[in-house]
């Protein structure tokens, strides 16, 4: 195969890919997410069933497609951050912008039939946990790259307060959405939906953290 046909194929999929993911996404919005099958994603996406699996290997990660970026986000933002930044800074820094975000996000209008369907099914409440780890064993990889670069047996108290860390910020960030998520299904006005922010929540765990890494001898900086 030439590299001009490979490059003309993947375009093609990746066309495929976006076109399934958009039809979807606009079903699951009008009809509700339990409503509606891969059959008729399909059929409205004018494809084969075995087409829409071929790209996404359940109806739950067609929902989430697109819409998680902070699953890769968060370890990317600690690997790459900036030279003189520490990876606990980097990692506050990132999950702070990205939650603040988020929640404005997800305050919109055009945006409640996607909270509805989150707070209605189960089997996205399950997908959405099974994200949020995804992202904590990457952010905990990360920090031990960064703490201890090059390091082929990083020592227990690294591992431990690169997991702490990457657990308790990741479940605190879940936390603040689901009680937004809440606050604004309810119709909380608006002024009322945030009486945590992301920065006050995050700014009393990373004195914690640091304190731990302090005590354990681990340079989080």
């Amino acid at each position: 195969m030439s590299e001009a046909t490979g490059g003309r194929r993947e375009r093609r999929k990746a066309q495929t890919r976006a076109e399934v993911r958009e039809t979807a996404q606009r079903l699951f919005a009008e009809r509700g997410f339990d409503a509606v099958t891969i059959a008729d994603v399909a059929a409205a996406a004018d494809v084969a069933v075995q087409t829409v699996f071929n790209h996404f290997e359940t109806k739950e990660a067609l929902f989430f497609d697109g819409r998680t970026p902070w699953v890769e986000g968060v370890a990317a933002a600690v690997a790459a951050r900036p030279a003189g930044t520490g990876p606990l800074s980097a990692l506050c820094s990132y999950l702070e912008t990205d939650l603040s975000a988020l929640l404005e996000q997800e305050a919109r209008p055009e945006n409640r039939s996607y909270l509805e369907a989150l707070a209605s099914s189960a089997s996205l409440q399950a997908r959405e946990r099974t994200l949020v780890e995804q992202a904590g064993e990457l952010v905990a990889g990360a920090l031990v790259g960064a703490i201890a670069p090059g390091d082929p047996a990083p020592s227990p108290a690294v591992q431990v307060v690169s997991r702490l860390a990457a657990d308790l910020f990741l479940i605190t960030g879940r936390v603040l959405v689901l009680d937004h998520r809440r606050r604004v299904l309810d119709g909380a006005p608006a002024q009322h939906r945030r009486p945590v922010t992301p920065a006050d929540a995050l700014t009393v765990l990373e004195d914690g953290v640091r304190e731990l890494a302090r005590r354990l001898d681990v340079p989080v900086d």
